[in-house]
């Protein structure tokens, strides 16, 4: 047992309940427990197939690789238009999670039979990121600052380019700019 699972799901929050009984159906499949991103991940051989989460408005399991699940059930949500791979399926209640159980248990297994074929979800590989006029001249005036932006994988030049144009004053996304400076020129996204 991971102490750090165990720690999580006995931390009191709002959505406690219903994320034990998600971990009770996850474990039910054949999967191993890991603790990843703050969070119970659900892995087969070590790749990523499942993931608990709550939110202030829900709580949710994220398939990495939902966009590949079939959705029969038509219960699979895009978070956001940014989103490519992962899709979620999102719980108000505990008797929701008991109602739909076979279903989500269908959803997993088919999850696992996606990762056990090999097959991998077709990125866009868009690099038409416009960037705000603060994070342009940054670099434009630092030439390590832009190789280093450039060594980036797409989805973490997408996830600063996020961050930085979601601010709506320039002040802020100033302030954006030059925290993340450090990070950039270590190779690292945003949440590494």
């Amino acid at each position: 047992m991971n102490s750090k699972i165990e720690e999580y799901f006995n931390k009191p929050r709002k959505w406690q309940n219903e994320e034990r009984k998600l971990r009770e159906i996850a474990l039910t499949c054949g999967l191993d427990e890991e603790y990843k991103w703050m969070h119970p991940c659900y892995t087969l051989n070590g790749a990523n197939i499942v993931l608990i989460h709550g939110f202030k408005e829900y709580c949710a399991l994220l398939f990495m690789k939902g966009a590949l699940l079939k959705d029969e059930q038509g219960i699979l949500i895009r978070q956001t238009e940014n989103v490519q791979a992962a899709r979620q399926i999102r719980f108000t209640s505990l008797e929701e999670i008991i109602r739909q159980g076979n279903a989500i248990k269908t959803y997993i297994m088919e999850a696992i039979e996606i990762e056990k074929s090999g097959a991998k979800v077709e990125m866009s590989k868009s690099t038409n990121l416009e960037y705000p006029e603060e994070f342009q001249s940054a670099l434009d005036s630092n030439p390590d600052l832009a190789k280093a932006f450039e060594a980036l994988t797409q989805g973490r030049k997408r996830g600063y380019n996020l961050y930085f144009t979601s601010a709506k004053q320039s002040a802020t996304r100033t302030a954006r700019v030059e925290k993340c400076i450090p990070k950039i020129l270590a190779g690292k996204g945003l949440d590494d």
